[in-house]
């Protein structure tokens, strides 16, 4: 597709008009745009876990590293996972990187729990509970962790030997399996990109979820933050101009004493900067 007509069509994609949605209904999921372009027309099933697994490859690439792993907290049913699986065998073909997905699960569904930080007035224990039968004979790729995620972070990296870990997606639902999953980045530095793609999925809900920062996710996030101060998760800045109901669920986990976190990543964006502000 010629470069000019696809920023048309990305341009008509941006308003919320007719026009947009079909050029979504029209190039949703196509093979034969890659998944930078589709990510332009906003024309993914999940553009929040295709914006997080696709850039963070690019960066894994601009800083040399040949295989990553996506992790999904909180795999529910294995929808997310199975659409991880397709994003892999795409990113492997359009950016010549491997990739590993890790799924961790109760399997069980949610854990019963009366603390208020865990929004008990929305979920309740025994949610979302897993046929792990039938999605392990779906999953061709990913490598389910089964348990209360408070202990199978503990030896992740010793039992599995993971590649870096590029990107997260976080859909535990509770402050207290989410502020658990977070010891996975207690472990040594290393075993992550120096700035790693963060997906959070209730962040942004209804008036009856009721997000806030003083319980669920956001507490989580808050707390996290407090007790680290060579490493912050924070909410993106690239994206709140942006008219898409995803933009406000994508975090970024800055690792400041990463040995790579000042390596520099993109030389041609800040060629192109200074061309254009050369003296006229």
């Amino acid at each position: 597709m010629k470069k000019n007509f696809l920023y048309f069509l990305q341009k008509l994609a941006e308003n919320k008009t007719l026009a947009s949605f079909f050029i979504r209904k029209l190039f949703r999921e196509s093979k034969y745009l890659s998944i930078e372009n589709l990510l332009k027309l906003n024309a993914l099933v999940r553009p929040p876990y295709a914006y997080c697994a696709y850039n963070s490859a690019l960066l894994a690439k601009k800083l040399s590293y040949n295989r990553i792993s996506f992790i999904e907290f909180g795999v529910a049913k294995g929808n997310g996972l199975l659409y991880l699986e397709n994003l892999a065998d795409r990113i492997e073909k359009e950016l010549n990187i491997e990739v590993e997905i890790y799924g961790f699960d109760t399997g069980k569904g949610l854990i019963k729990s009366s603390d208020y930080r865990d929004l008990p007035y929305f979920f309740q224990g025994g949610m979302y509970k897993m046929d792990v039968d039938a999605l392990k004979d779906k999953l061709k790729r990913s490598k389910l962790i089964l348990g209360d995620v408070e202990n199978t972070v503990k030896n992740f990296f010793t039992n599995n030997n993971p590649a870096i870990i590029a990107a997260i997606f976080n859909d535990l639902d509770y402050y207290s399996s989410t502020i658990n999953s977070f010891k996975i980045f207690d472990t040594n530095i290393e075993n992550f990109l120096p700035r790693v793609f963060c997906y959070f999925d209730d962040v942004v809900g209804s008036a009856e979820e009721m997000y806030t920062e003083y319980s669920g996710e956001l507490l989580a996030i808050a707390e996290f933050n407090k007790l680290h101060s060579d490493k912050k998760i924070s909410l993106n800045k690239n994206l709140q101009h942006l008219d898409i109901s995803w933009r406000n669920q994508i975090y970024y986990l800055h690792n400041f004493n990463h040995p790579n976190y000042n390596k520099f990543i993109d030389p041609k964006e800040q060629i192109d900067i200074n061309k254009s502000i050369s003296l006229k």
